[in-house]
């Protein structure tokens, strides 16, 4: 029989786990896997935060902590979600830190720890989960990337402002895409699908406040002539962790605003 939309969409009986997940972005992620039926783990090195976020979504759903430059931490927050919840159906590897330096004063210091963050961190943990999800015949892993994983930026955009484009961000998302191409194509095979979400321009809200000349600048490149909210990521997420996405894998969900058109 045909399921039905609100089926596909569902997640209900699915355990979601977030990195980064008590972030601006993350936390949208978290409510919008939660609204679907998920039973979420909040994820990052601050287990406060994600304890906060937790009790707020529901007693249904808890705290881990993950500090993704530890491959230790990575594994054994990813064994302590499945110990307590009884499985992992959906990661979504959205967490990132990393330094900001201009073009001609980053530093491979600077580059290592983002990779290894940025990237070598993402693929721990989809690793720990594929090992989770074939256990029970499949899973979605999400790796979040950005719109400057697929193209430069502007440096006019930039141009004479305290805020960067650092190159270590741009190195390490687009080696995330093609990551997710990578691992897509080998653990099909397992049920395993693994797809990418790249945003585009979603400032916080302190930034907003702080450099309004810097958010028209972003505006003015964006075809629908604003910036992204946490809210418009929400739909994207639930559909690449859920049934309704299930055909698709090795794909790269850019929402942008169209910046990527130009």
């Amino acid at each position: 029989m045909e399921p039905t939309l609100r089926q596909l969409f569902s997640l209900e009986g699915k355990v979601a786990l977030v990195t980064g997940g008590a972030g601006v972005l993350g936390s949208a992620m978290c409510r919008a896997l939660a609204q679907a039926g998920a039973r979420v783990a909040v994820a990052s090195r601050n287990l406060d935060h994600c304890q906060h976020l937790a009790e707020a979504l529901g007693p249904a759903h808890f705290a881990v902590a993950i500090d993704l430059a530890s491959e230790a931490s990575v594994r054994a927050g990813i064994d302590q979600v499945v110990a307590h919840a009884g499985r992992l159906d959906v990661l979504v590897n959205n967490g990132y830190r990393g330094p900001t330096p201009r073009q001609d004063e980053a530093t491979a210091v600077e580059f290592d720890y983002s990779l290894t963050v940025g990237v070598t961190g993402q693929f721990v943990a989809a690793q720990q989960a594929a090992r989770h999800m074939r256990a029970n015949g499949g899973g979605s892993i999400i790796n979040v990337a950005s719109m400057y994983g697929l193209v430069a930026s502007y440096p006019e955009v930039y141009e004479g402002l305290e805020y960067t484009s650092p190159p270590n961000y741009h190195a390490v998302k687009g080696a995330l895409i093609q990551l997710t191409r990578h691992l897509a194509a080998y653990w099909a095979r397992d049920g395993i699908r693994v797809n990418c979400l790249s945003p585009g321009a979603f400032p916080h809200a302190p930034l907003r406040q702080q450099s309004p000349e810097f958010i028209r600048r972003l505006e003015e490149r964006v075809p629908l002539k604003r910036v992204g909210e946490p809210h418009e990521l929400m739909g994207a997420v639930v559909f690449l962790a859920s049934e309704a996405s299930s055909y698709c894998t090795g794909h790269n969900l850019v929402v942008d605003g169209g910046w990527t058109i130009w």
